[in-house]
């Protein structure tokens, strides 16, 4: 129980770190930022549940005040900003990264860690960020799809790195990843 407490925070904690990577603001108002790395990272490692906890816990912090979105921002007007799916999204996005690396079984750990961030960090967070720059800038969800399609290759980038790492966590500690103890203590029950 402690040590889930401790992952999510410690997950939440390098969100808000990665936050701190200055960000290049597009004309349209949603920055680039190394944020989303943090979430699908979340996902893929912590697994579903504990994923979207970090995420969670993250966004109750930056409502709280804290400035800990990319850019100094923070506080309830966050959300209703042209990031606000996007930040809204996070804790969805790392449920579909987790649920997609817990259910998906390959052979490799990190191809299921990037094609789930590919799934959850960018296909289901554009959807969340799209809807909220729609709803915010008064544009059409079309129009929202086509301004945000400019973070494709850098999410992808993302992606890959997110594989990367837990590929070489897989090898180092594979006890760290959600699917491995989950999948260890099925196996111990079943003993």
């Amino acid at each position: 129980m402690e040590r889930n407490i401790a992952q999510i925070a410690l997950f939440a904690a390098m969100i808000a770190a990665l936050g701190l990577v200055p960000q290049i603001t597009l004309g349209f108002g949603v920055p680039i930022t190394a944020q989303t790395l943090g979430v699908m990272l979340a996902g893929a490692v912590l697994g579903a549940r504990r994923g979207a906890a970090a995420a969670g816990l993250f966004l109750l912090l930056v409502a709280l005040g804290l400035p800990l979105l990319a850019g100094g921002r923070g506080g309830l007007g966050a959300f209703a900003a042209p990031t606000a799916g996007f930040a809204l999204g996070f804790p969805v996005a790392a449920f579909a990264t987790g649920f997609f690396v817990d259910h998906v079984r390959l052979r490799s750990a990190g191809l299921a860690a990037g094609l789930g961030a590919v799934f959850g960090g960018i296909a289901i967070l554009y959807i969340c960020g799209a809807t909220g720059l729609s709803i915010v800038s008064g544009k059409s969800l079309a129009e929202a799809f086509t301004l945000i399609a400019v973070f494709i290759p850098g999410d992808l980038l993302k992606a890959a790195i997110t594989g990367m790492l837990v590929q070489a966590l897989a090898k180092v500690r594979p006890q760290t990843l959600a699917w491995h103890r989950d999948s260890a203590s099925v196996t111990q029950t079943r003993l």
